[in-house]
């Protein structure tokens, strides 16, 4: 008898599902699905043999890709060689879903595995009440773990280099051509509007920008004169023309127009102009991004016509894995539908026509350049799109090769063998992929230098403002003992001295009170310097200063004298 084990792969975790009973023979049939539905009926047809949960999401992805891309990870092999049994009297079968991964599981646990049929059905009733049958595993934490991992497996599947990224490209020569027939069609209004006032003009300048240019700067054609003959040539770059436009505008038949008409239509030109300015800045960005993405098919077919086949094909990868018959025809569907339809030619060139090879051919040799290009646009798009490091080393040789080809087409001269040429590019692109890669680490050293800076100055910032605060409280604690020491100082001065000790301490006052009227003349003489006073007011103050230091030396004599007198009578006696 074949015991049947069903392997479910759920965000939350796997899960080993045994089948007790199925109904293999009315499997289809409407009450049987229907029996699938209902929890009660589903749940005495199978029970959970075991269960491993994920711990941790970026677990879970790696085994969602490694399921995904058709590989047994190491956490499905172990749960599976411990949970399935593998011996005994029952021989057991293992249900997988995907056929993709039940041959890989196969090839590693060498068991019989069953894809499709029961396991299908099984499938889908265990998707549906998955929760159910899983104790502790709520409807809500089930959704959050699925949203969860399917968010973090795109997000890992989208990952690109930015600075590879072909979807600027589509957009950008979409925008290009959409400009080119923009500024074809206000260029044509701004002929029509301004070919009221100066018909002429339209016959002299062909080319549209430089019109628009120059119905900017003319304006009223009334006023032109000599002195605006040089402004003429710098747009036009012709002193020929110029002097012809200035001609033209004396003996014009055109009508006059009114200023506000004039004004409109400077402005309608000026904004053609910063288009047709914003067209040339968008073509330098595209050949920009093509040197990026797809330098070696730039390099040999040219930018603009890249771009296109890129754009026709959808991406850089789609263009990579078209043949070169396809590429060859690419943007000529119409035609080759057409030409199957009614049994005629088919077209020998799509876009690629609008390289400059298929123009310099022969028309006897268009078709045979075209499908020689097409195979080495092919060869040039799958180095790009699969390339680690973009070099333009193969493109400029392929380039070279379709030269040799042509020139082989006129004269007869033979080429260089491919073997030969691809020998010679290999080494060249080796050479250029290291000097890139040196270049790379080269830079990678100096930011990493620039940061540990960073980190040491911060680092040096913090520890100088942690010594600023233990200095100032050091020189607070310095000066606190200073002055302590005076203190005591003055104290052991003052118990021995006696009668010495008086004088000492009068001459400390008089000390003192010295330093306190030097601080009170310290912004006295700041506030005279902000007044800028006159030297008279100077020497009223100086008087009135000396007025005032003589009371307090004049009582000083007396009181010497008497001390004097003192210690004379303390020694007679």
């Amino acid at each position: 008898m074949v015991l049947l084990h069903v392997l479910f792969e759920h965000a939350a975790g796997y899960a080993l599902f045994a089948v007790k009973e199925v109904e293999e023979i009315g499997m289809l049939l409407p009450q049987v699905e229907a029996s699938v539905l209902s929890l009660g009926k589903f749940n005495s047809m199978v029970s959970l043999a075991a269960f491993f949960p994920f711990k941790s999401a970026q677990a879970a992805l790696e085994n969602m890709n490694a399921i995904s891309e058709g590989m047994v990870h190491a956490d499905l092999k172990l749960f599976l060689e411990t949970n399935l049994p593998q011996s005994g009297k029952k021989k057991s079968v293992l249900g997988v879903s995907d056929a993709k991964i039940g041959a890989a599981l196969q090839e590693e646990l060498s068991s019989s595995i069953q894809t499709g049929g029961v396991v299908a059905e099984i499938t889908r009733g265990l998707r549906l009440h998955f929760h159910s049958l899983v104790k502790g595993l709520t409807a809500l934490a089930a959704s959050k773990a699925q949203l969860g991992l399917g968010h973090s497996y795109s997000r890992a599947k989208v990952k690109f280099n930015v600075n590879r990224v072909d979807n600027m490209i589509i957009q950008s020569i979409a925008l290009l051509d959409q400009l080119d027939k923009d500024i074809n069609t206000f260029s044509m209004r701004v002929r029509e509007w301004y070919g009221y006032h100066f018909p002429e003009l339209i016959k002299i300048v062909s080319d549209n920008s430089m019109y628009c240019r120059l119905a900017q700067l003319i304006g009223n054609r009334k006023e032109l004169s000599e002195e605006s003959l040089e402004s003429l040539e710098e747009v036009v770059m012709d002193s020929a023309k110029a002097q012809a436009i200035l001609d033209a505008s004396r003996s014009s038949m055109g009508m006059d127009i009114s200023p506000i008409d004039l004004i409109n239509i400077e402005r309608f030109s000026s904004r053609v102009v910063s288009l047709a300015a914003y067209r040339l800045e968008l073509q330098e960005y595209l050949r920009s991004k093509m040197s990026q993405v797809a330098p070696n098919l730039a390099a040999l077919i040219g930018e603009v016509v890249g771009a296109r086949l890129i754009s026709h094909a959808g991406s850089l990868t789609n263009l990579a894995k078209y043949p070169a018959s396809t590429v060859q025809i690419l943007g000529a569907e119409k035609a080759l539908f057409r030409a199957l339809k009614t049994r005629g030619n088919t077209p020998k060139y799509g876009l690629i026509f609008h390289s400059t090879f298929i123009g310099r051919a022969a028309a006897k040799n268009k078709g045979r350049i075209s499908r020689y290009l097409a195979n080495k646009c092919t060869i040039a798009s799958r180095i790009d799109c699969f390339s680690e490091l973009p070099t333009s080393v193969f493109g400029d040789k392929l380039r070279e090769q379709v030269e040799e080809r042509l020139s082989f087409y006129e004269t007869g001269d033979v080429p260089r063998k491919n073997v030969d040429v691809m020998k010679e590019a290999l080494k060249e692109a080796t050479d250029v992929a290291a000097e890139i890669k040196r270049k790379l680490e080269k830079k990678e050293k100096k930011r990493k230098k620039r940061e540990k800076k960073l980190q040491e100055l911060g680092e040096n910032g913090e520890a100088n403002g942690d010594a600023e605060v233990e200095n100032g409280e050091e020189d607070k604690k310095k000066k606190k003992k200073k002055q302590a020491a005076e203190e005591m100082e003055a104290q052991a001065e003052e118990a021995p001295s006696g009668e010495n000790g008086e004088e000492t301490s009068a001459k400390k006052k008089k000390k003192r009170k010295a330093e306190s009227e030097e601080v009170e003349e310290a912004p006295d003489a700041e506030d005279g310097a902000e007044e800028t006073e006159t030297p008279a007011k100077k020497k009223k103050k100086r008087k009135s200063e000396a007025m005032d230091t003589q009371p307090e030396e004049t009582p000083e004599t007396p009181v010497t004298e008497k001390k004097k007198k003192k210690k004379k009578k303390d020694a007679a006696e």
